[in-house]
């Protein structure tokens, strides 16, 4: 919740007290998204109906210099008129979500699409935060809120808030309070949108490219960031563990199989059991699950900091910017710990009693190799961040906005299901977009392991796999790839649940 001041200052209310459906027009519904073809009570002033009258005023006051456009100095002097503050980063936000000709101001028609757009945002919101239903949230309804979104807040906190928005003086806030409140302030920052939609670290398919989760400040107040970092590692791990032999499979199908070796599903099940036991099919997940934990933290550190040095301190990014942000944090973690990856790869696919163990690898590795070895395949996996991290993004964020706008009816919480969906839909497109460059990272991680193969560089096994393979060379292992993403988002999922009540990050 922004305290700051309400949107409606004295003169302002003064314009559009004559103009209030809900007080001058009983029975009228007070909303102004009202439905196409919603019989709209004429103003007594303009004629035209009550919503465009509002909405005609607040623009002319706004367009400061007459010119029939909005642009971020317009809103700037003309908000300061009517006794509120934003930002100059908040202007132009609010600017740039509705400038739909890119002309770097707002017309009417791109004002009023902009705010009805907005307020439909604000409804949804605000019905959420409703609980009782009575249309009216008093300080219990936004302490609750809050706490089912894991931030705890006193009862004196929640009256702070309350207060700052209620005009009446009731102490509880209504819908006309809410939506004047908030009105100019760009939609993502309402922190409960933003909550409910956070694209979590529970969405862990052991790829590592995910941009990293964001928390509020009241979040990294009370310590609540690292218990929500804990769970995700500790939900990463147990999933990650569960699909290992998936996992293993693919790395065993991207080195080794071939036009003329096709490996398939359960034939390289069978293999793998013949070859070592059951235990073998676990082999690379001890290294795969030690790297969640750094790689984590160093992910997190850095996009704090990256976030600082671009000058973005708000809570939370626009989609552009928690790409940039989330992919150069992805590339400093990945570089950090990227010898794990080498290992991992090197593990799952020894033979039984080639290494007794993670260290005796790496030490076989080093004196065999030499320091270069664990940095082979860096180039495209650093590459792949790119594509992987900005079409997972890109597509949740279509999905989310595409559900907002045809579903949410009642409450901007979208559930369970839709956050799964769009989750796993979004960071499958990402790997598929991203594979062919993890399968040639893979190859070079594990040429030293092949006697006799050649050292390629990485657009020399491009071309070869091509040339020899065709195409669809670079998707070998593709298919258990995908057969253990529902699985172990699923999984991720219910752990992680459970380690947030444990970590008490929520009540059940």
């Amino acid at each position: 919740m922004h305290q700051q001041g309400s949107f409606m200052s004295p003169l302002l209310n003064d314009v559009f007290c004559q103009c209030r459906s809900a007080e001058t027009h009983p029975g009228v519904d007070p909303d102004w998204h009202s439905d196409p073809g919603q019989s709209e009570h004429p103003c007594e002033i303009c004629g035209g109906s009550e919503q465009e009258h509002r909405l005609k005023v607040l623009f002319q006051v706004l367009d400061v210099n007459g010119d029939g456009g909005i642009c971020v100095n317009d809103l700037t002097i003309g908000l300061k008129k009517l006794g509120v503050h934003r930002t100059e980063h908040e202007l132009r936000k609010i600017v740039k979500a509705g400038d739909k000709d890119l002309d770097g101001q707002l017309d009417f028609e791109e004002f009023v699409h902009y705010l009805r757009d907005h307020e439909k945002k604000l409804r949804l919101v605000f019905k959420s935060l409703d609980k009782k239903n009575d249309g009216r949230i008093d300080s219990q309804e936004i302490m609750q809120s809050l706490r089912d979104l894991g931030v705890n807040i006193s009862e004196e906190q929640a009256e702070k808030i309350l207060k700052s928005m209620d005009k009446n003086g009731t102490m509880t806030i209504d819908w006309n309070e809410w939506r004047d409140y908030h009105l100019l302030h760009p939609a993502d920052n309402i922190p409960e949108i933003i909550l409910y939609w956070k694209h979590s670290t529970i969405f862990d398919v052991g790829e590592s490219m995910i941009v990293p989760d964001e928390f509020t400040a009241e979040e990294k107040k009370t310590g609540m960031w690292w218990r929500h970092l804990v769970a995700g590692g500790g939900a990463g791990a147990v999933s990650r563990t569960c699909t290992a032999p998936l996992d293993r499979l693919k790395v065993l199908m991207q080195v080794h199989a071939s036009k003329s070796n096709s490996m398939r599903i359960a034939g390289g099940f069978s293999q793998m059991i013949r070859e070592g036991g059951v235990r073998s099919l676990w082999r690379g997940n001890g290294i795969n699950v030690i790297k969640i934990a750094p790689e984590s933290a160093i992910k997190f550190m850095a996009y704090e900091q990256i976030k600082r040095l671009i000058g973005l301190n708000q809570e939370t990014l626009g989609i552009t910017e928690r790409l940039v942000a989330g992919s150069l944090a992805g590339a400093i973690a990945q570089s950090s710990i990227y010898p794990m990856e080498v290992l991992k790869t090197r593990l799952a696919l020894r033979k039984t009693g080639q290494y007794s163990g993670i260290l005796n690898c790496a030490k076989h590795i080093l004196q065999k190799e030499g320091v270069a070895a664990f940095y082979k395949g860096y180039v495209p996996n650093m590459l792949g961040i790119i594509p992987y991290a900005g079409i997972d993004l890109a597509v949740y964020e279509t999905l989310k906005n595409s559900w907002l706008q045809r579903y949410a009816t009642d409450s901007a919480d979208p559930g369970v299901f839709v956050l799964l969906a769009c989750g796993t839909t979004s960071s499958t497109c990402g790997q598929l977009a991203s594979y062919p460059l993890a399968l040639v990272r893979t190859r070079m991680q594990a040429q030293a392991t092949l006697v006799g193969g050649p050292q390629m560089t990485m657009s020399g096994l491009f071309r070869h796999i091509v040339r020899t393979e065709g195409a669809m060379g670079l998707y070998r292992g593709l298919a258990p790839n995908f057969m253990k993403v529902i699985p172990s988002v699923s999984i991720s999922y219910v752990v992680y649940e459970y380690l947030k009540i444990a970590l008490g990050v929520q009540s059940k």
